[in-house]
């Protein structure tokens, strides 16, 4: 039986690649007989597999895509490529699936064994991710300690710099991790404090796993992102920024999102505004817009938007 399930297992991970595998060539692979390799392939199918078979002297057999993602057998070279790749995903590289990455992130490292781990981290220490977009820059193994507590419902222990304060270790139970505006967000309960907290990940320093369990609570709403975003609503931020843009009020719309409001103005186009910390944002909106303005506010705009034209400026005019 030992025999039967490894044969299996080597079956699938041949299959996995998608190529056609002649029925003889197959069977050399696993040095199993014609019969055999017919009976381990309508194994796989019951199991849900879909392996396509051709019948005669040139039949062979190749795996097609399914309805349902059944189990995947990788080798050591393909789990350290998708854990970096979600590393990757997970710091912003790809819009829109940072939150899934690290929940996929946190799935694959619990199952790979140290030596791989340690592969993974020596690898992520050697290469710098691009960041889109001006965000601070996360650590990956950060974001996966903290997914992995959310997922296993584990209490955490980390260290926090707050916005105005001292920096003092903090006790949670950790309920979810949420992407905004280019910044990671853990929801948690604090234990201390006995309420809701939101906590910056870039903020947040040593999280660590206590091994303690605890029973989820239910967010007030019930929706972890809704209730994100009534919170950051509340929290001043440092410029108010107010652009006459030279350019329709839905196509400025498009590119700012849910970050910045736009209003129509007659003869001008429309007026952007939007609330933040950093510059870097409405700097990179205005660029991508490529349509003229005039900025009201706030003086530092204009000096982070001149000194991101002269950057551009210089290094578009300098020889190769």
């Amino acid at each position: 039986m030992a025999n039967t399930s490894a044969r299996m297992l080597r079956l699938l991970s041949l299959l996995q690649t998608h190529r056609y595998w002649p029925g003889g060539e197959l069977a050399d692979r696993l040095e199993v007989s014609p019969r055999t390799l017919r009976r381990d392939v309508d194994r796989l199918r019951e199991l849900g597999y879909p392996v396509d078979a051709n019948r005669g002297v040139a039949g062979g057999y190749q795996l097609q895509a399914g309805a349902a993602v059944p189990p995947l057998l990788l080798d050591d070279e393909e789990a350290v490529a998708i854990a970096v790749g979600l590393r990757t995903a997970a710091a912003g590289a790809v819009a829109g699936f940072e939150e899934t990455s690290v929940r996929a992130l946190a799935k694959v490292i619990q199952l790979l064994p140290p030596r791989l781990r340690r592969r993974i981290d020596a690898l992520q220490a050697m290469t710098s991710p691009g960041v889109f977009g001006g965000g601070p820059t996360l650590d990956a193994g950060v974001l996966t300690t903290i997914a992995m507590a959310c997922r296993g419902e584990e209490r955490l222990r980390f260290g926090y710099a707050p916005r105005d304060g001292a920096s003092a270790a903090r006790h949670v139970e950790p309920h979810r991790l949420v992407s905004l505006g280019r910044r990671w967000y853990l929801i948690a309960w604090d234990l201390d404090r006995g309420d809701w907290r939101s906590f910056r990940v870039d903020r947040l320093s040593e999280p660590a796993l206590t091994g303690a369990r605890f029973r989820p609570r239910d967010i007030p709403g019930g929706d972890p992102v809704a209730w994100m975003r009534s919170r950051l609503a509340t929290i001043p931020n440092r410029h108010d920024v107010a652009v006459l843009i030279e350019a329709p009020a839905a196509t400025v719309q498009a590119h700012v999102g849910q970050w910045g409001t736009v209003e129509p103005v007659e003869g001008t186009g429309c007026r952007l505004r939007m609330s933040v910390d950093d510059l870097s944002w409405p700097v990179m909106v205005l660029g991508a817009l490529g349509a003229g303005f005039t900025v009201e506010s706030p003086p530092e705009l204009r000096t982070a938007a001149r000194r991101a034209g002269e950057t551009l400026l210089d290094g578009a005019t300098r020889p190769a």
